[in-house]
């Protein structure tokens, strides 16, 4: 799958006041724009065994993140699959036209949505972790049998899930 920003999906302003039209768009479409952190927590959960971490992207010198993945080592995972995390913060930052800044993600996913202003599962029209994790399984992880070195607070120890 081609990697591509987030912000080429973007949600129209009737897709934003209606949950249903946004609902209907494509998998790619409603995990880029609208359920990006949906979909970084499904990814974590869906591989306990692994040191899955959040991270998050946001303008430099602002506070509010605008896209979430999931991270293992130095891959990414969101709407495009996995890639390496470095080539998904430079698209994003070319599409933009403006730098962006990674942020490690150590909250949970409801003080992610307080904090970010992000919509808690119960407020879409569907389920969107039934949605998010059939998506996750579309893709096959890169896991090499060798744990990656945890290097921000957004990844998780491989201690915490004993």
């Amino acid at each position: 799958m081609r990697l591509e920003a987030a912000g080429a999906y973007r949600r129209t302003q009737a897709e934003r006041d209606d949950q249903r039209l946004s609902w209907i768009r494509s998998d790619r479409a409603f995990f880029a724009s609208g359920a990006c952190h949906i979909l970084a927590w499904a990814c974590r959960e869906a591989y306990p065994d692994h040191a899955v971490g959040i991270a998050a992207m946001r303008f430099v010198g602002e506070s509010r993140a605008f896209h979430a993945y999931a991270t293992w080592g130095s891959w990414s995972f969101d709407h495009s699959g996995w890639n390496a995390e470095s080539a998904l913060l430079a698209v994003n930052s070319e599409f933009e036209g403006r730098p962006i800044e990674r942020f490690g993600v150590s909250s949970g996913l409801a003080a992610f949505c307080q904090d970010h202003y992000s919509r808690m599962p119960a407020d879409y029209w569907d389920d969107p972790g039934a949605r998010a994790r059939a998506y996750v399984r579309r893709f096959e992880p890169p896991w090499s049998g060798v744990e990656p070195v945890l290097d921000d607070p957004g990844r998780r120890d491989p201690q915490d899930l004993a």
